[in-house]
């Protein structure tokens, strides 16, 4: 199966199955060894946002609160 046949399939997916297999890509891809380089900018973004997240720890998101977000706004 190329990788257009996969992809169409995985849109064929409901959205909880599309988030497990890209969440399972993604540990695949780490556990290979591939390291990321994150660029200034968003070296900057994650310091921004972890500042945000210190000065209010209390507007963080659980899990559930994101997916049902996603599921929301689909």
């Amino acid at each position: 199966m190329d990788a257009t046949a996969t992809l169409d399939a995985a849109r064929g997916l409901p959205v909880e199955d599309q988030l497990d297999l890209v969440f399972r890509l993604w540990d695949q891809i780490i556990d290979a060894g591939w390291q990321p380089t994150p660029s200034p900018e968003l070296l900057e973004e994650l310091k921004r946002r972890l500042a945000a997240h210190d000065a209010d720890p209390s507007r963080a998101l659980t899990w559930e609160q994101v997916v049902d977000h996603v599921r929301r706004d689909r």
